[in-house]
């Protein structure tokens, strides 16, 4: 039985790597990867050189054929995704599921993701919080599903790109334009922004951009998280 380390990377500011994350890239035998070139320049930045394997969601279960081939001869392999937690609207799924039904140890190296980063400071979020990645590119489906998420009374995070956002934000005022929104744009990078306010007033603001550019992670507050929190009297010092 050999190991396969599924490694969280940076989503944008290189200093968000763990010292464990290197640690495993230095000491495996093989590197998988998402991208290749893209991992390679992470590793050449922390000068780190190991063989590199693709495995991109396109060719996943092929490629972990291989890689489960390479742990059956001894190896150790990590994977990275492009950015962030493999496995989190990322590949890295079926490889992890597929290595431990061969009977080989699967150890998760946890480090920076965009969901976890935008809840940290969404303020809010209450006991449930829904994570649905990226809704479908398809206006229908995609408006059926936000509106099935909105009246589930549940806070959630959503993946976009730069491309769709101001579509999801009338989508969301639509629905319901006075839920509160968080969008985090550029999260941990040199450009990150953070905008707050309800679904309205986030949609207006963006729908005058000239130009957007960056990947966005949305925080769509529940409808039982929109009133203030307060503290209840047992914890209170009178």
């Amino acid at each position: 039985m050999s190991e396969l380390y599924i490694v969280a990377t940076p989503i944008g500011n290189l200093g968000d790597i763990t010292f464990r994350a290197l640690e495993t890239f230095k000491n495996v035998d093989v590197i998988a990867a998402e991208d290749t070139r893209h991992t390679l320049q992470l590793l050449t930045h922390f000068e780190i050189r190991k063989p590199l394997i693709s495995c991109r969601s396109q060719n996943e279960e092929a490629a972990s054929g291989k890689i489960i081939a390479l742990l059956d001869e001894g190896k150790t392999v990590a994977y990275a995704s492009d950015a962030g937690t493999p496995g989190i609207s990322d590949p890295g799924a079926v490889l992890a599921g597929l290595a431990r039904k061969a009977g080989h140890k699967v150890v998760p190296i946890p480090g920076a993701s965009a969901f976890a980063a935008l809840a940290s400071v969404a303020g809010a979020g209450g006991k449930t919080l829904v994570f649905e990645g990226f809704l479908s590119p398809k206006p229908g489906r995609r408006r059926s599903r936000l509106r099935e998420l909105l009246e589930d009374g549940n806070a959630v995070i959503l993946y976009e790109s730069p491309f769709r956002i101001v579509k999801l934000l009338t989508d969301i005022a639509d629905i319901d334009s006075e839920r509160r929104v968080v969008v985090g744009r550029e999260l941990t990078k040199l450009h990150e922004e953070i905008t707050e306010g309800t679904a309205g007033e986030v949609l207006e603001d963006y729908a005058s951009r000239s130009k957007i550019l960056g990947e966005f992670a949305v925080f769509i507050s529940g409808k039982k998280s929109e009133k203030n929190v307060k503290f209840s009297e047992e914890f209170s010092d009178n």
